[in-house]
């Protein structure tokens, strides 16, 4: 399938809902009735389904990754790469991923991430995501760059401590607008964590609040001013990463809370992540929820119980980075893509090694570990966003 399908669709679905929305002059004859059974306003599901029909399965599984761009150097020995070599474009070719994560050593100028973020787009046959960590505050990969003259925040907490949700939505469309301008379409972020232990050793003034209902109001607002701007907001980390006292690059983290103390507390922002927005399952085990250590990112009960069923959540389910020592320990590569994704999660964020996990999931689904119907399931919703959020 060649990318220019997937823009002719994106653009036959706004002029179908242009033609339906009464754009015709009002003295035409009403079409007959023979007519108006023939007409069909084609969604974007129906729109997704086609494309969805038209894929390989490798081309299938490809959409759950989303990957750093240097997985795409075949040695695999790159750390930091800033422009698409023609080795990148094969590999792409070979391993279709879903999407891209920039970090701040893939990022020099504004110049080159633009550039750069195209040329990836350019040679991917389905339009991708590309993301990046750009919370304001602490975590901002353009924004802390000197070689960007971007607004730079103080942080989340900060402007939580203000209470002004105006505040909130403006640090929101800010970023948003000059994301879109560099070619970003998804941010990781808002930071929807509960910052209610103080040893905390990732989270702190990251989180907006440590009160539940003021760091819901506040992800919400942040939330609303990215989508203003076209960008899609991540509400991170389910099931809450502000109450555990360690560090999930480094090891498993834990939250002791109970099922109770979590719905009052750590779940409430992520109740107010809309259909359109992502939610990122972090590696955080929750023993009094579960009964046992496994990482939310693994476990069927967090994902698919709790965060789709319970919480009712029907948007993209990432999983935080996929290299992290707390799944990479005990997982593996391909291992933790298999199980993350068999417990619920869509997208598969940036496994230690691409063609291992990829080569897992292919292998799982080929011997039927992993049903064709829990693939497409996932797939359609991965196109179905894409359709209606990326703009091509």
């Amino acid at each position: 399938m060649k990318k220019f399908k997937l823009s002719v669709i994106f653009s036959a679905v706004l002029l179908t809902a242009l033609l339906a929305g009464g754009c015709a002059q009002t003295d035409k004859p009403a079409p007959t009735e023979s007519a108006q059974a023939t007409e069909k306003v084609l969604t974007y599901e129906d729109r997704a389904e086609e494309i969805l029909n038209s894929l390989t399965l490798r081309q299938k599984v490809g959409q759950l990754f989303i990957i750093r761009p240097d997985a795409l150097e075949a040695d695999g020995t790159s750390d930091g790469v800033t422009e698409l070599s023609d080795g990148m474009a094969e590999m792409l070719e070979k391993y279709p991923v879903g999407g891209v994560a920039m970090f701040g050593k893939n990022i020099i100028s504004p110049e080159q991430i633009t550039s750069f973020n195209k040329s990836l787009q350019d040679a991917s046959e389905i339009p991708l995501i590309v993301s990046v960590d750009e919370e304001g505050g602490l975590v901002a990969r353009l924004a802390n760059s000197p070689a960007f003259d971007l607004p730079v925040f103080e942080s989340a907490g900060s402007i939580g401590a203000e209470g002004d949700i105006d505040a909130v939505f403006s640090m929101g469309e800010e970023i948003g607008s000059y994301l879109k301008k560099y070619g970003f379409n998804m941010d990781f972020a808002p930071v929807a964590d509960v910052n209610t232990n103080p040893e905390n050793p990732v989270i702190g003034t990251r989180a907006f609040s440590p009160k539940a209902d003021v760091a819901a109001e506040m992800a919400a607002a942040m939330a609303d001013g990215l989508r203003s701007t076209g960008i899609t907001p991540v509400f991170k980390h389910f099931p809450g990463h502000g109450d555990t006292a360690e560090d999930s690059h480094l090891g498993i983290a834990v939250s002791h809370k109970t099922k109770s103390e979590m719905e009052q507390c750590e779940w409430l922002p992520f109740e107010e992540a809309a259909e359109g927005d992502c939610i990122m399952v972090g590696h955080i085990a929750v023993p009094n929820v579960t009964g046992d250590s496994t990482p939310s990112t693994m476990s069927y009960e967090v994902v698919t119980e709790i965060l789709k069923e319970q919480l009712g959540f029907s948007g993209l389910i990432i999983t935080d980075s996929l290299e992290m020592k707390a799944v990479t320990d005990s997982y593996g590569a391909g291992g933790a893509a298999k199980t993350a994704f068999l417990a619920g999660c869509d997208i598969l964020l940036m496994p230690e090694n691409l063609e291992e996990a990829f080569d897992a999931v292919m292998s799982a689904v080929e011997e039927g570990e992993i049903s064709e119907e829990r693939l497409d399931d996932s797939v359609m919703r991965i196109l179905v966003h894409k359709l209606k959020y990326i703009n091509y």
